[in-house]
């Protein structure tokens, strides 16, 4: 998906949060959700990162424990010409994993206990090399910001939703329900049109960077296996963060439809099986 696309599509997020605070409170409400949204871009620009890694009480790695792999992502960095990001692991059996930071140079790498205990080396580096092309192509920032948008437009239309709206000038209960109803699904459908084209874009960088598409494919057959059955509830209570990782954690079972987060994980592992074969014709 092009840049200028992106940025479309999260000008329409920044409507979305500006138009619940005109059903709110009128013109007045409007202009307080603009400038809200203002100050959470930037605060989103500078924090997100660390938010997200807090949220999923991610530790950074100890690089004496995982040597062999810290070695290894080196590799996968230096081939990928980046500078290293920092790497975190999270206690959660959920094989997953996640890239987050405003730019190359403040990149971060997540990767769940449950990716480490069901994939073998080759799979392990294939998804830290998919998070590197995310990074790569400085998806990390556009995501995030995207979560904060929507998690942000998700509590202003439950507060129209409860408290009611301008109802002195001209709010309506109905109004207010629909508001609430329509503005959450608008902003996911948003944040998913976001995320699911710049995995399939993430899984071709990644491959390259790894050499080697059939890990990344077996990988991610496995990840999407064990996030169908494992929960993660620091994502089930989050969910507006769920665009971020490789294979969505919750249990919606993804599918190609309007209301995936993700592409289906097997036409993703199809893609990457084309790959190998159009590159021996």
């Amino acid at each position: 998906m092009g840049y200028i696309k992106t940025y479309l599509l999260l000008s329409v997020l920044t409507f979305l949060f500006i138009f619940v605070g005109f059903a709110i409170a009128g013109e007045s409400g409007a202009l307080i959700a603009f400038v809200i949204a203002f100050m959470m871009n930037i605060f989103a620009y500078w924090n997100s990162d660390k938010i997200i890694l807090k949220m999923y009480k991610a530790k950074q790695i100890d690089t004496n424990k995982n040597q062999k792999l810290y070695q290894n992502i080196k590799k996968l960095v230096e081939y990928a010409q980046l500078p290293l990001p920092k790497l975190y692991i999270i206690d959660n059996p959920q094989p997953n994993a996640f890239a987050t930071g405003r730019n190359p140079e403040n990149g971060a790498v997540a990767i769940t206990t449950g990716l480490l205990n069901m994939l073998n080396e080759d799979e392990v580096l294939a998804v830290v090399a998919h998070e590197l092309a995310h990074i790569k192509n400085r998806d990390t920032l556009i995501m995030t910001i995207t979560a904060t948008l929507a998690g942000a437009i998700s509590m202003l239309a439950n507060f129209a939703f409860f408290f009611g709206g301008n109802r002195g000038r001209g709010g309506h209960p109905i109004v207010m329900i629909l508001v609430a109803i329509i503005a959450p699904l608008a902003a996911m459908l948003v944040q998913m049109a976001i995320s699911r084209r710049r995995e399939y874009a993430a899984d071709y960088i990644g491959a390259k960077i790894c050499k080697n598409p059939l890990a990344l494919a077996s990988a991610l057959d496995k990840i999407s296996s064990g996030a169908s059955r494992i929960d993660n509830m620091d994502a089930e209570n989050n969910p507006s963060t769920a665009h971020l990782f490789i294979i969505n954690p919750l249990h919606a079972r993804a599918v190609d439809s309007l209301f995936s987060t993700h592409p289906n994980a097997q036409n993703r592992i199809q893609a990457l099986r084309e790959m190998v074969l159009n590159e021996k014709n």
